[in-house]
């Protein structure tokens, strides 16, 4: 981990409500939401310099996104909040946050800008989200969608089956981390599930969409906007609030070439492995040293492969660990890894939540629900082998 890296760090965040549809167009919204970013840093909007994101629309039924309507680009943000911006660029690749993470890092420790901002904003269209659109299919899909084979409810349906058949764990067994994570993010006051817990009872009676996944194992496609600071620690030791250092990052990348949406359990398990070594080898951190792992849950079966992934528990022992209370954030001694919900809990906010929950917590700003004796961060993004993770410190390493 290079010096300079080290010492960036996130020092202002805003974040609007979560919301079904939108009220009004997305890039009103994220504008609004960066400038309460800005303000929150003790900084003023001429002071920022450096703007990334990733813009990507999240949804595979065709739409064209128009930018300031159904995504918002660094571009298009960087025009509208006016001064002289000397970096701004979009991450488009494997790991969208964590990438998104890593040009603001990397634009701060380079001297590319003195403060960058850093958004996501999703907007959730109408009608059908993931409808197939297509009536004639070319390319690697010719082989899967003319199947029934199409979008990511069948690409998670495979492995979370895979998972279930090899290591005797059973569907229900995942009610445990629902009911977790919508606990938690139930007592977020942005949370589209705020004060609307879900119990045992409700997940398992809820339809199954593609088996054996349920209606409850998918995050609820939102609208909503949220942005951070970066600067260096130096300069933020003049800013109100205490910085929350990077660490260090990874992106995963698929081992084997499969056809799109092909993810078997055994991609997933190895390239997480790979990923781990690598983000313990950039911070200079063990695993066994993160006071704070938040794991992706975009889907609920993603929260046993990081548990494995991360080496909170042995390959094939997620399932247990969790139904037995492991990640009970309100038990002593459990792992908190969905105490800030998670995107089961918030809606789907593309790993915002997690990076938020270290965030928070390292810098002392999680209110009624801050945890004590939280030095070190992980957040977890997309699957262990086609997303990232990034760690975060409450001090120097």
């Amino acid at each position: 981990m290079t010096a300079g890296r080290t010492e960036v760090a996130v020092v202002g965040y805003a974040h609007s409500d979560i919301e079904r549809t939108a009220r009004r167009d997305l890039g009103p919204l994220t504008v609004d939401v960066v400038r309460a970013a800005i303000t929150d840093a003790g900084l003023r909007v001429n002071q920022i310099d450096g703007y990334v994101s990733s813009s990507m629309l999240p949804s595979s039924s065709g739409r064209t996104p128009r930018d300031g309507i159904d995504i918002v680009s660094s571009s298009w943000l960087a025009q509208r909040l006016g001064g002289s911006p000397r970096y701004v660029a979009g991450f488009d690749g494997i790991g969208q946050l964590t990438g998104s993470v890593a040009l603001a890092v990397n634009a701060v420790a380079s001297g590319a800008a003195d403060y960058v901002v850093m958004h996501r904003a999703l907007h959730n269209p109408t009608g059908s989200y993931h409808g197939n659109p297509m009536r004639e299919v070319t390319g690697p899909q010719q082989w899967t969608a003319p199947q029934g084979f199409f979008g990511p409810l069948a690409m998670i349906a495979l492995p979370y089956n895979e998972y279930l058949q090899r290591y005797g764990a059973t569907p229900d067994a995942m009610a445990a981390v629902v009911t977790e994570a919508r606990k938690n993010g139930a007592r977020i006051p942005w949370s589209y599930w705020r004060d609307r817990p879900l119990s045992v009872e409700h997940y398992l009676s809820a339809p199954p969409l593609f088996d054996p996944v349920r209606r409850y194992d998918c995050d609820i496609p939102v609208t909503g906007a949220a942005a951070f600071v970066f600067t260096s620690a130096e300069r933020a030791a003049d800013l109100p609030h205490p910085p929350v250092r990077v660490a260090g990052f990874a992106n995963s990348v698929p081992t084997r070439r499969r056809l799109p949406l092909h993810w078997p359990l055994v991609d997933i398990e190895d390239s997480g492995a790979d990923l781990v070594r690598r983000l313990e080898e950039t911070s200079g951190i063990s695993m066994r040293d993160v006071d704070l792992p938040q794991v992706y849950d975009g889907f609920s079966p993603f929260v046993w492969f990081w548990l494995e992934a991360l080496g909170i528990c042995p390959r094939g022992e997620a399932h247990r660990f969790v139904a037995d209370g492991g990640i009970d954030s309100d038990s002593p001694g459990a792992v908190p890894a969905l105490s800030g919900g998670g995107a089961l809990g918030n809606g789907r906010m593309h790993g915002v939540p997690q990076m938020l929950e270290c965030y928070l917590q390292l810098a002392g700003r999680a209110g009624d629900r801050q945890r004590a004796g939280v030095d070190v961060g992980v957040a977890c993004h997309s699957s262990p082998h086609h997303g990232g993770a990034v760690v975060y410190s409450k001090h120097p390493h």
